[in-house]
């Protein structure tokens, strides 16, 4: 602590640290803000070293289920103790890799189980009322229902939908092409509603309304979604647009961009989508991240019928058994 009160602030990474975020990013493709919280968790990890008296060639297996312990102490969450292992334990797996050390003092030390929480979708009365309530034909209508219809409709995450340039889409083909976590490209189907609402957008009268005289950044030229001022919408201002409708029909906090993103993986599994294709739709590089949309899927079905069925509920005065299907 200084004088005043405060936390020490944290030490600087050593040489061989930032040669690890460095091939994060030149290797793996790792993005700003990933390789922002692998800096924080990594200068937390060197500072609780450094107070100990160790440095990254002096760890054991037991220091790091020490400094697990050191998290688990300060009352973090499971997900958080996870994360900041995570950090720790692909720093040492480089630094094995690459010679510094000759073993990996992390490699037999088992992570935090997180509790699997399940998204929070909207209904689809829900999607409709959200989408009908953005009225009339001016530019910024336009603009955000094509927003809403591509984020529900497509599944997209908010970084890929401002990343969006024109020549990702194909509205003849039905399609548009997302960057995704990795710098991974990916070809989603864009049909039905939300092409019609993007090329509205894209007509005169929309989007070409907001195109300034001049560019002030040759990327805005090509972007897709513009804002008021004619330049490539930002991840704030559409996180912003999408809650201000949100807010218009009273969803409140329900709503986030990635709730739609939810809500479109949910809906299509309800409707007998094959788990492998909304893996694909959504970018999971694992089938498992996408597996917790059945979770969701299954709750719905298990309260449908309980509400539906005339035998659910057992015998009078008897409530539900609140057991989830197999």
């Amino acid at each position: 602590m200084s004088a005043e009160g405060a936390p020490a602030p944290l030490p600087e990474l050593p040489i061989e640290a930032e040669e690890f975020l460095s091939w994060l990013v030149v290797e793996k493709g790792r993005s700003a803000n990933t390789l922002g919280a692998y800096r924080r968790d990594l200068r937390a990890y060197v500072g609780w070293l450094a107070a100990r008296g160790m440095s990254l060639g002096d760890v054991t297996s037991a220091g790091v289920e020490s400094y697990v312990g050191h998290l688990r102490g300060q009352g973090r969450a499971p997900s958080s103790v996870a994360r900041a292992l995570v950090a720790v334990r692909s720093l040492h797996r480089f630094l094995a890799h690459e010679g510094h050390l000759s073993l990996d003092p992390a490699l037999g030390v088992e992570s935090p189980r997180v509790p699997q929480g399940l998204p929070k979708a909207l209904t689809e009365e829900e999607v409709t009322s959200l989408i009908s309530a953005v009225v009339g034909h001016d530019p910024i209508a336009r603009r955000d229902r094509a927003i809403l219809e591509v984020l529900y409709g497509a599944g997209l995450r908010i970084s890929e939908l401002v990343r969006l340039s024109l020549p990702d889409l194909d509205l003849e083909q039905g399609a548009l092409r997302a960057l995704g976590k990795g710098s991974r490209e990916r070809v989603v189907p864009l049909a039905g509603m939300a092409s019609d609402a993007v090329a509205a957008w894209l007509a005169p009268s929309g989007r070409g309304a907001l195109v300034p005289e001049q560019w002030a950044r040759r990327d805005d030229a090509a972007a897709v979604f513009l804002n008021a001022r004619g330049g490539r919408l930002s991840r704030q201002g559409a996180w912003r647009i999408v809650r201000g409708h949100g807010d218009r029909v009273g969803l409140g906090d329900r709503l986030t961009p990635h709730v739609l993103r939810h809500s479109c993986a949910t809906h299509m599994l309800d409707h007998g989508a094959d788990i492998r294709v909304v893996q694909e739709l959504l970018g999971h590089a694992s089938v498992s991240t996408t597996q917790v949309y059945t979770l969701v899927s299954t709750e719905r079905l298990r309260q449908a019928y309980e509400l539906a069925h005339p035998r659910a509920a057992g015998p009078p005065g008897r409530g539900s058994s609140g057991r989830s299907l197999p």
